[in-house]
Order: structure tokens, then C-alpha cells, then sequence
């Protein structure tokens, strides 16, 4: 059943990585997707996807993860980059603060182009280089539970958490979709959320769950 070139895919998730660029976003496609690292990473030029196979409950999920770059003159690929897309990983360098200064303009931009439910990870990568780090966790963590984001600190290079991120991004998305049992055509892409408050645990550092914005802990 396992193996073979013919599996049978039960669903396929387009996820979009965005950032500035230099901040790591090919190098963790490259790692999820190849599992490896080159130290000599050019910049992307225009756009390119690369897909994995994992399987979710039970259910063959291809991921086709989308990279494009982050340069300005680059973004007149938007429209068509995130058509499609469910999920997200919105990343910056944890050593360059104007790349996390940057982030709430890609948000905007994201969720003016893309689905409204589409399923948000803030990363921020290069944890390698933390006696560099000039964005503390605290920082984004705040952000990211301001804007109902999931949050992980990344190392494209030592490989950590990248897995869980896309773990996270794509077993969110896969609860969405089951949830609901969709029964529109695809091409409308019409993804609802979970119920407020839903939790995916994953280990790592500075992992965070989104909260629950609908309802107050205070009465």
C-alpha cells in the first residue's frame, strides 16, 4: 500500500511562504520539502513550488508549498501566487529587525489576496544565530496573538521546528476541511475555520497557539 509511484492523494494544500527576502524562506522549503541546507542559497527569482506527501490521520495530504521572492519588484506575481492557497508561513529573520518590521505589510497583503480563512504560521528563522538575534520572542509572540497567528521559532539550518511548522499548518488546514466536509467545487476555495479556541500542540520553543478571540475569560 505504501510506496509506489501511483499513491492515491486524497487532498492537495497549496501553502505560501512570504517574507522579506534573505530571510530563509527557500532554505526552509528546502529543508521541509528536500530535507536539506546550502550555505551558498541564491535568491529566488520569480516563483517556484516544490510538493511532499505526508499523511494525516490516516489521509494521503499532498503539500504544495509555493516560494516566491521577497523583493519588491517581484510582486506583481501576488495575485496569482496566493490564488488557492489555504495556509501560510509568514517569515522573518529573528537577526533583522526590519524584517519583522515588515511583516504586518506582507499580513495585509496576504489576506487581501488570499482566502479569508486561510490558515497563518509566523515564523521567525535563524534561531542558530541567537547571540544575533535584534527580535525577541516576547515581540512576536505578541504579534502573532494579536493577529489570531500561529507562532514558531525556526532553524532552516539545524533543521528545528521547521517540520513542526508545516505540521502545524497542514494538520490545521486538514481539520478545516474534515470539519466542514467540503462540498463546493474547488475552485472556490471556500475553507471555514475550526472553532475558535482549537488547539494543536506542538513541542518546540516558543510555540504558541492562537487564542481564542470570541470569547472573553472574564465575565
Amino acid at each position: 500500500m505504501a510506496g509506489g509511484g501511483s499513491e492515491k492523494i486524497d487532498y492537495v494544500f497549496k501553502v505560501v511562504l512570504i517574507g522579506d527576502s534573505a530571510v530563509g524562506k527557500s532554505q526552509i522549503l528546502a529543508r521541509f520539502a528536500r530535507d536539506e541546507f546550502s550555505l551558498d542559497s541564491k535568491a529566488t527569482i520569480g516563483v517556484e513550488f516544490q510538493t511532499r506527501t505526508l499523511v494525516i490521520q490516516h489521509k494521503s495530504v499532498k503539500a504544495q508549498i509555493w516560494d516566491t521572492a521577497g523583493q519588491e519588484r517581484y510582486r506583481a506575481v501576488t495575485s496569482a501566487y496566493y490564488r488557492g492557497a489555504v495556509g501560510a508561513l509568514l517569515v522573518y529573520d529573528i537577526t533583522k529587525r526590519q524584517s519583522f518590521d515588515h511583516i504586518p505589510r506582507w499580513l495585509e497583503e496576504l489576506r487581501s489576496h488570499a482566502d479569508r480563512n486561510i490558515v497563518i504560521m509566523l515564523v521567525g528563522n535563524k534561531t542558530d544565530l541567537k547571540d544575533q538575534r535584534a527580535v525577541t520572542t516576547e515581540d512576536a509572540r505578541e504579534f502573532a496573538q494579536k493577529e489570531n497567528l500561529f507562532f514558531l521559532e525556526t532553524s532552516a539550518l539545524e533543521a528545528t521546528n521547521v517540520e513542526n511548522a508545516f505540521q502545524t499548518v497542514l494538520t490545521e488546514i486538514f481539520n478545516i476541511v474534515n470539519k466542514k466536509n467540503l462540498t463546493s467545487d474547488p475552485q472556490s476555495n471556500n475553507v471555514v475555520p475550526t472553532q475558535p479556541g482549537k488547539k494543536i500542540i506542538v513541542p518546540g520553543p516558543a510555540q504558541e497557539i492562537p487564542k481564542n478571540k470570541t470569547c472573553c475569560n472574564t465575565s
